[in-house]
């Protein structure tokens, strides 16, 4: 990977969570707007192989499901921002190349899952006599409604999870949570999911899931003993626990004389105070505390 990074980490894209939430945002509206336009790019397997090569790469813009109400469109916002946060802070400590890696091998392992799908049920309806012309199209269109981002924004989480396992998040806005542990009920449900499409046979749905995870597992496998960062990725991680570090510390008032212009900043051992007799709210260092002349 750091191989890697020194020949093509030049060609890595910056900002990656805004351009994913930014087509996020397309999807929800072509969904409202014209939901016949938005099933010509979907990841549709079918069609690719006849032609529609572009669904290769707009089935990002799929929203994971429908929008219909003013609440419906408040908790997409907040699910929205709340990954933008968890991806730009990924981003942030494991540097723009191994963040576009993840992401994209995340997405790779989606297109592929779904051609396997698509493989599949060409082989079991081969099997059984039927005309593949009249059953593939029918079933390689619902399988494209089955499959989102969705599953990459919760791979997303689970890498933050591992990542800062000791991180709190607010659960219902109220109740402090360690990350960790909800990174193990997502998971969770995320298999508990998979095998629930597995009974049913809902593959393309089953595909998606299982892309998600193994991209999650490659990751794990990947960095394992430590996470076995980088030293500069090493290096971000420390500054941007000091920077949130300070954020979090109370700040303290800044103090400065009316006459030097010096301040608690300038000299930490310095005293500052009002003078009583001056008209106005005049501060002055010890130096100058009795020596100056008083504002009338």
């Amino acid at each position: 990977m750091n191989k890697w990074e020194r020949k093509f980490g030049k060609y890595a894209i910056p900002n990656l969570t805004t351009i994913l939430i930014g087509c996020y945002v397309v999807g929800y509206i072509l969904n409202i707007v014209s939901p016949t336009l938005l099933n010509y790019l979907r990841l549709d397997p079918y069609a690719i192989l006849h032609g529609q090569i572009w669904r290769i790469v707009t089935w990002v813009i799929s929203p994971p499901s429908t929008v219909g109400s003013s609440m419906d469109i408040f908790f997409v916002a907040i699910m929205l921002f709340f990954y933008y946060s968890l991806g730009t802070s990924l981003e942030r400590i494991w540097g723009t190349w191994k963040y576009n890696v993840y992401l994209f091998t995340g997405m790779l392992l989606t297109v592929a899952g779904s051609f396997l799908c698509f493989g599949i049920y060409s082989v079991m309806l081969s099997a059984t006599g039927s005309e593949l012309s009249s059953y593939l199209p029918v079933i390689s269109s619902l399988g494209a409604l089955q499959i989102s981002t969705y599953y990459i924004n919760m791979s997303i989480f689970l890498a933050f999870a591992a990542t800062f396992p000791n991180a709190q998040v607010l659960l219902m806005f109220v109740i402090p949570v360690k990350v960790k542990w909800m990174g193990y009920l997502y998971a969770g449900m995320l298999v508990y999911e998979m095998i629930q499409y597995f009974a049913v046979g809902y593959w393309f749905a089953v595909a998606a899931i299982g892309a998600s995870l193994l991209n999650f597992v490659i990751f794990i496998v990947r960095n394992k003993n430590g996470m076995r960062l980088s030293p500069k990725q090493k290096k971000r991680q420390a500054q941007f626990r000091q920077e949130v570090k300070q954020s979090m510390a109370p700040r303290v008032t800044k103090h400065k004389c009316a006459v030097c212009g010096q301040t608690n900043e300038d000299d930490p051992d310095l005293e500052f105070r009002f003078c009583s007799k001056c008209n106005g709210n005049y501060e002055y260092c010890s130096n100058h505390l009795f020596t100056h002349e008083h504002v009338k």
